[in-house]
């Protein structure tokens, strides 16, 4: 009997977590859909949004894995609906960036669920971000847009690396003021 008590509760409990997942990919959707705007003048593809923030408080609530596999999510439906405009590719680039940031935030966190951990975790997180967007930008971007890639390695310092770096602390700092916020309501 208590095995069967223990099995059920355990499937409520995941029902619960895959539901509250999936209130937090709802959100990162709205998101990305009401608040995206270019910051780099010129480049009016590379685009700051809100949305990795449930993502990174997923990671942070429920484990890196979570957060991966909601990136995986997120990132089809905004590639085939929002911004079908970059179409896979698109999807592509944004699972990288956004998976590695997820990836790297909630590993660490997970370890130690602090303050100052969570500041660790995503300033490795966003550093992360920056350094395999520069080699995904050098990989991916001649294919879909067909520049030379010489064209993109003179990009990389002056725009990919600032936007990469402007979007991921941006995400990070409002995950880091709201997570403690949300955390009890991702954890009854």
């Amino acid at each position: 009997m208590s095995n069967e008590i223990n099995e059920v509760n355990s499937s409520k409990a995941k029902v619960l977590k895959l539901a509250k997942m999936g209130m937090l990919g709802a959100i990162s959707i709205i998101l990305v859909t009401f608040i995206h705007f270019p910051i780099i003048p010129g480049f009016q593809f590379l685009e700051y949004d809100p949305a990795d923030v449930p993502i990174l408080i997923t990671s942070f609530a429920f484990g890196p894995l979570a957060g991966i596999m909601l990136t995986v999510v997120v990132s089809v439906v905004q590639g085939t609906t929002v911004s079908a405009a970059s179409g896979p590719w698109g999807i592509l680039m944004h699972i990288i960036s956004t998976g590695t940031l997820a990836l790297v935030a909630g590993s660490i966190y997970k370890f130690r669920k602090t303050k100052k951990t969570a500041v660790v975790a995503l300033v490795l997180a966003t550093i992360s971000v920056t350094v395999v967007m520069c080699f995904a930008n050098l990989l991916i971007t001649p294919i879909y847009t067909g520049w030379p890639r010489s064209a993109v390695a003179a990009i990389i310092i002056p725009v990919i690396l600032p936007f990469n770096l402007i979007k991921c602390a941006a995400n990070s700092i409002l995950t880091f003021f709201l997570y403690k916020r949300i955390s009890p309501l991702l954890h009854k």
